[in-house]
């Protein structure tokens, strides 16, 4: 592995530890229920994608693959605001 391969990945993996801290401290912080939903889903997406371009190699993959990952990745969009919007009716 090259250096500038193992620097990316390292890159990667501190942004990972970053996100991860983050989202600890939004966890016990004294936010409504529903903005807190909102954030942590938000950072697990942002960390899911990090995953996937970098460590599942799809940052260097044709448009075919890009589009074929695509669909999945919006229904666990829609899958992941489910929650939010009963939380909200909820109240």
């Amino acid at each position: 592995m090259s250096a500038a391969k193992r620097s990316r990945y390292l890159t990667v993996f501190a942004a990972l530890a970053v996100f991860t801290v983050i989202e600890v401290a939004v966890a016990f912080t004294a936010i409504a229920k529903p903005t807190q939903v909102v954030m942590l889903l938000a950072l697990a997406l942002i960390k899911a994608s990090l995953v996937a371009l970098y460590y599942m190699h799809l940052r260097s993959e044709g448009p075919l693959l890009r589009v074929i990952a695509a669909f999945p990745i919006l229904l666990v969009i829609v899958l992941l605001l489910l929650p939010v919007f009963d939380l909200a009716l909820a109240q």
